[in-house]
């Protein structure tokens, strides 16, 4: 009898109405079904990521909009003629980068890129720390190798004192890579070119900016504050390779404790 009453009592459980409202809350920040199911269980509140995925399919059969907030589908390779990539004077080869870049054991390495928006409206530079996962952006007026060049320096400059290296890809908008390296005292590397898993985690992050940059969006109607809010919500979106920590609270970590 106490095992039927066991059984019944579980399948009477319901998750309580406050928890429930508290995972939409989390959904509606774009917060994935696995980082919510991690963070409310360490906090004796678990709930498996299955039930908030069928939570969400529910939410869309009633006519919901939770389903806008999860990440779908995967960039599609398409074949097709390669273009060769141009030659940036005096660039660096990421075969000569120093190993324990690859390993992710040190604070302070960086991964470079550019994010377009429709044409003729400009560009974003995006970067990222490996280690921690902190993401910056800056929106910049074209895609020019001064335009990209400047904003870098904008960007890392308040952190200089925690730039070892920067990783870029072969485009032309990172010709001035030598004034990059020279004003935050840090080493510049090129990676292969047509090889963007080189650079994964600035590859993703950017993934997370189209979210809410949507690709061939006009950039001249994204404002600062647009950015802010962008980067507020991946900055502090809990990531599985931190143990689901949030990279923004793992990076002041890091840069006191430096």
């Amino acid at each position: 009898m106490l095992s039927i009453k066991k059984r019944t009592s579980a399948r009477k459980y319901r998750i309580p109405q406050e928890r429930v409202d508290f995972i939409r809350l989390l959904l509606e920040a774009d917060w994935s079904p696995e980082q919510i199911s991690s963070v409310l269980t360490k906090v004796g509140a678990a709930v498996s990521h299955e039930w908030i995925y069928r939570f969400v399919a529910q939410d869309k059969r009633l006519g919901g909009k939770l389903y806008r907030h999860l990440r779908q589908g995967h960039k599609r390779y398409r074949r097709g003629k390669k273009e060769k990539a141009p030659a940036i004077k005096n660039a660096v080869s990421i075969d000569v980068r120093p190993s324990i870049v690859d390993s992710k054991e040190r604070f302070g390495d960086w991964e470079i890129d550019t994010v377009l928006g429709k044409h003729g409206t400009g560009a974003m530079v995006t970067i990222l720390e490996r280690k921690t996962r902190f993401y910056v952006v800056k929106k910049v007026p074209s895609k020019s190798a001064d335009d990209v060049t400047k904003a870098t320096i904008e960007l890392l400059m308040p952190y200089k004192e925690h730039v070892h290296t920067i990783t870029a890809d072969n485009g032309r908008e990172f010709a001035g890579h030598e004034t990059i390296a020279k004003e935050l005292e840090a080493d510049v590397y090129f990676a292969h070119p047509y090889s963007s898993w080189e650079r994964g985690a600035n590859e993703n992050a950017n993934g997370l900016l189209r979210q809410y940059v949507k690709k061939g969006t006009d950039l001249t109607t994204v404002t600062d504050s647009d950015i802010e809010f962008a980067l507020s919500r991946i900055n502090y979106r809990p990531r599985k390779c931190l143990g689901f920590k949030q990279p923004a609270i793992v990076f002041k970590e890091m840069a006191l404790a430096a």
